[in-house]
């Protein structure tokens, strides 16, 4: 859909950089699926712009302060806690 290449090195590339290992059937497939996003970009570019009201309002509600829970509560479905503190995975 795209006249923009998108390369294998690019594919490798991002896919580095999201720590997702690919073959290269997939290198391949990945390349058409982001040409083709990359069309859908290109085809944005040739929607017309609109006029737009100058007058916008905000339509949602106003904040309202409530109490919120107590540090016992929020934590009392958790799976893990550590110090009064929510404990989560390890990660790398």
């Amino acid at each position: 859909m795209s006249d923009t290449p998108v390369d294998a090195d690019e594919v490798r590339h991002v896919a580095e950089l999201a720590r997702v290992d690919l073959d290269e059937d997939e290198v391949e497939e990945f390349a058409a699926q982001f040409a083709d996003i990359l069309g859908y970009f290109d085809a944005l570019d040739e929607v017309p712009e609109v006029d737009r009201e100058d007058e916008l309002v905000n339509v949602m509600r106003p904040d309202e302060v409530r109490d919120g829970l107590s540090q016992e509560e929020a934590l009392s479905n958790a799976a893990e806690t550590e110090d009064g503190f929510f404990k989560g995975p390890r990660v790398s």
